[in-house]
């Protein structure tokens, strides 16, 4: 048991830190941010939600990455913060990186679909159409979860958000992550704060924690945020390949911590427990994984990630049955 709750643990952090290690959060931590029975906000209680998830056999949650670049505080300060009347919180903080995961308890198999960060989109509450990743800046994980709701027209409720320096802490904690470099990664802001450099050389080589948030944070790519997507698709497969080495086993307490520190949810605790057993019969190797089909595109000054409709819907309905909004 206690191997497949490390298993855990280590997946938890890179992709889906609340399904699979959720039941040592909760039994470790006592200050979690979730509790069973309450209902303060007129929704169902924890135990009623994880009998739905049940009923279905299937979970489905948006997995957001927050670069706390401008340090506001990041996932603890998020947690801190009061929401609004419309159950809001104003973080100040884009998500870099936006992934709706879902988790088949019958199988085992788990489904990722990309949001590249530019996509533009409504977001409720804007005058006119923006780009997806400053929904969490505008209003946190409830209008981020709103505003994948409605371009997708999927039913989604749960989230996992988890601050980039959660990466950090483990690649060091494992040693490095070895990574096949495709290109060179170059790039200079002295006027950031703080100043941010990203210098990385192609080819294979172990990326320390630093250079690790350097080489997810990189965007120059000729694909655009296409490439930047598919790099971090290619990051966290490794990561998690790596991170699952037997030799890791010991640096367990360190992640304890960091997984405390960096990483929030709204998931169900017992949604969560439940998985634990199908954990033997996922292959890492084949999770499935996709992109919103789309081109980059300049409106104005900026620079915009324009979904094909018709194609993202077919896409949507092929991975995400049983979700879509009729």
């Amino acid at each position: 048991m206690k191997k497949k709750f490390w298993t855990t643990f280590f997946v938890s952090l890179v992709v889906f830190s609340a399904l699979f290690s959720l039941a040592g959060l909760y039994l470790f931590d006592e200050d979690s941010v979730i509790s069973i029975g309450e209902d303060d906000n007129g929704y169902l209680d924890e135990e009623e939600k994880a009998e739905e998830i049940e009923e279905k056999g299937e979970i489905l949650f948006l997995l957001m990455g927050v670069d706390d670049l401008e340090g506001q505080g990041g996932i603890r300060a998020i947690k801190k913060m009061e929401e609004d009347e419309n159950g809001y919180k104003r973080t100040g903080m884009r998500t870099d990186t936006m992934i709706l995961c879902k988790f088949n308890y019958e199988t085992g198999e788990i489904t990722m679909l990309s949001i590249p960060r530019d996509s533009r989109v409504n977001i409720r509450g804007r005058k006119s159409m923006d780009k997806i990743n400053h929904a969490h800046s505008y209003g946190g994980p409830n209008l981020a979860i709103q505003t994948v709701k409605d371009f997708l027209n999927i039913d989604l409720e749960y989230y996992v958000t988890v601050d980039y320096y959660a990466v950090k802490e483990i690649v060091d904690a494992i040693g490095g992550v070895e990574l096949d470099v495709p290109q060179r990664m170059y790039y200079s802001d002295p006027t950031d704060s703080p100043p941010l450099l990203i210098d990385i050389q192609p080819g294979l080589q172990t990326l320390n924690g630093d250079k690790a948030l350097e080489y997810l944070r990189f965007r120059s790519y000729p694909e655009g945020d296409i490439g930047r997507v598919k790099a971090q698709q290619y990051f966290m497969k490794e990561f998690i390949k790596q991170a699952l080495q037997p030799k890791n086993i010991v640096k367990i307490p360190k992640m304890i911590q960091t997984y405390f520190n960096y990483v929030d949810t709204n998931i169900p605790i017992t949604a969560a427990l439940k998985a634990v057993p199908k954990l033997n019969d996922i292959d890492f190797e084949n999770i499935k994984m996709a992109t919103i089909p789309g081109e980059g595109r300049d409106i104005g000054p900026h620079n915009y990630y324009i979904p094909y409709e018709e194609e993202t819907r077919q896409l949507v309905e092929e991975m995400f049955e049983g979700f879509v909004l009729r």
